[in-house]
């Protein structure tokens, strides 16, 4: 199957739960997080630049900085992360978005819109507080 949930997919994953686990409100040193989660401290900031660009976390630098949710745990779908962090979920790659669709008639298209769909609607249907 093309798609496949990558490390960066379920480190981001364990960030936002790691977040979610700490009193409200706080911002967190990534390194804390990093070292908690075992995940290498460069990747760690690769991901949450991702995060905070899509604005489901809200960073400060200096000292006393870190990052926070930017929302309540219930309100972020896991559907929501992975697609800012995996870009397309879509199982078969001519269902991309922008990927040119094949010259000849596929009996199988609608066997993985019908996956997609499914997949889709799970992932949105999991809140970040559904898996702390």
């Amino acid at each position: 199957m093309a798609a496949m949930i990558s490390s960066r997919g379920r480190y981001a994953l364990r960030v936002l739960g790691d977040l979610a686990r700490q009193e409200p409100g706080a911002f967190i040193p990534l390194k804390d997080i990093a070292a908690r989660q075992e995940i290498p401290q460069k990747y760690s900031e690769s991901i949450m630049t991702t995060l905070s660009k899509g604005g489901l976390v809200e960073g400060i630098h200096g000292k006393g900085g870190g990052y926070r949710l930017s929302r309540k745990p219930e309100e972020y779908s896991l559907g929501e992360i992975l697609r800012l962090t995996e870009g397309s979920l879509a199982p078969v790659a001519c269902l991309e978005t922008g990927s040119a669709r094949c010259s000849h008639p596929c009996p199988s298209l609608p066997v993985w819109e019908k996956l997609e769909q499914l997949v889709t609607d799970y992932l949105d249907s999991v809140k970040l507080s559904d898996i702390l």
